[in-house]
């Protein structure tokens, strides 16, 4: 039998919830599909933080590496830890050190789920490059407390690190509708998305077959809510891919239902899968979190680890529980009944 290690990081306040609730799916549809996945839980967190003064241990990524995936379910406490610590501290190193520059995001409803755009019927793939760009972390901060302070970020573009997410969009179009849509500002941002729609030229010449677009980041935001059937494979830089995903989850229903991969392409080391949303920890432990985009994600994690038929199943079995209605509004349903009208239709 298969056996898959994976390092569970459920993270702060409704991560937890949602992680237990995939991982009781993930259990199910490797039963079902005879391998095994073995779960190590790691409590790294704002809670970790505020015990250790660290999001996560010196070794974390050493002890991550030796993971075949990593399945997070949400960080952040932004009452008790700044977000600029949280997300510093643990979500981009993990990103970065395993050079997970594939930020997967797909955009489309669930049957039974209504979105609040009169368009119901689009399927929209966001690929968000994922290391560097404008949360390369580059930049400082001096004369700090006086009237002369100055603040500077560096946005930092690559010719590799454009290239390959540029040519990562191209693989992905070509497996679903052959269409590419490219996002910058290159209109205001002479430099760094000049070069950016430059790259994607050189690239395309690669994929005759795929059809390319380019678009500024204001022109699809426009475009995602006017007219999102248009849209196949969008690929964006670090900050607007950002962007573009939220307002993505907005027009497929909401947050919970929005998933995510963080994916390392060569296999060099391990991929990590999240639902999108935040650790809202004001509802945490009051079992009403929608574990949708969570066991979305980790549908997303089976298909990276090569089991597709049970990928295909989980998602599935997300799907006949919205068409009865089950987990398709905000609030109505609480996560248990959730998690089990899913596991009733997987079996």
């Amino acid at each position: 039998m298969t056996s898959y290690s994976i390092a569970l990081i459920p993270g702060d306040g409704i991560g937890k919830d949602v992680t237990e609730a995939a991982w009781s799916v993930l259990q199910l549809a490797a039963s079902r599909h005879n391998f095994k996945l073995d779960g190590t839980t790691f409590p790294w967190s704002c809670a970790h933080y505020k015990q250790t003064g660290a999001m996560m241990p010196d070794d974390a990524i050493e002890t991550l590496r030796a993971f075949d995936a990593i399945y997070l379910g949400a960080v952040g406490w932004p009452a008790e830890v700044p977000d600029s610590v949280s997300l510093h501290g643990l979500l981009l190193p993990i990103r970065k050190a395993f050079v997970q520059y594939a930020n997967i995001r797909p955009h489309r409803l669930l049957p039974g789920v209504t979105g609040p755009l009169r368009m119901q019927s689009f399927d929209i793939l966001c690929i968000r490059e994922n290391t560097e760009g404008e949360y390369s972390g580059a930049g400082g901060r001096v004369h700090s407390g006086t009237p002369d302070e100055v603040a500077v970020e560096t946005a930092i573009f690559t010719r590799k690190g454009v290239e390959r997410i540029i040519r990562f969009g191209f693989e992905q179009a070509r497996s679903r509708r052959s269409k590419l849509a490219s996002v910058t500002k290159s209109n205001a941002q002479k430099y760094s998305m000049v070069f950016w729609d430059e790259v994607t030229r050189d690239v395309a010449r690669e994929y005759p077959d795929v059809e390319v677009s380019h678009y500024h980041i204001d022109a699809m935001a426009a475009r995602m809510v006017m007219a999102p059937e248009s849209l196949d494979v969008v690929v964006a830089s670090n900050l607007f891919g950002d962007i573009l995903t939220d307002l993505g989850a907005a027009i497929q229903g909401g947050l919970g239902f929005a998933a995510s991969a963080n994916i390392n392409p060569d296999r060099t080391a391990p991929s990590m899968f999240e639902p999108v949303h935040g650790s809202a920890p004001d509802i945490a432990h009051l079992n009403i979190a929608n574990p949708i985009a969570a066991i979305w994600s980790a549908a997303m994690m089976l298909e990276h680890l090569g089991e597709a038929s049970a990928a295909k199943d989980v998602l599935g079995a997300v799907e006949a529980c919205t068409a009865k209605g089950v987990g398709t509004v905000p609030g109505k349903d609480r996560t248990d009944v959730i998690t089990e009208a899913v596991l009733a239709a997987l079996s």
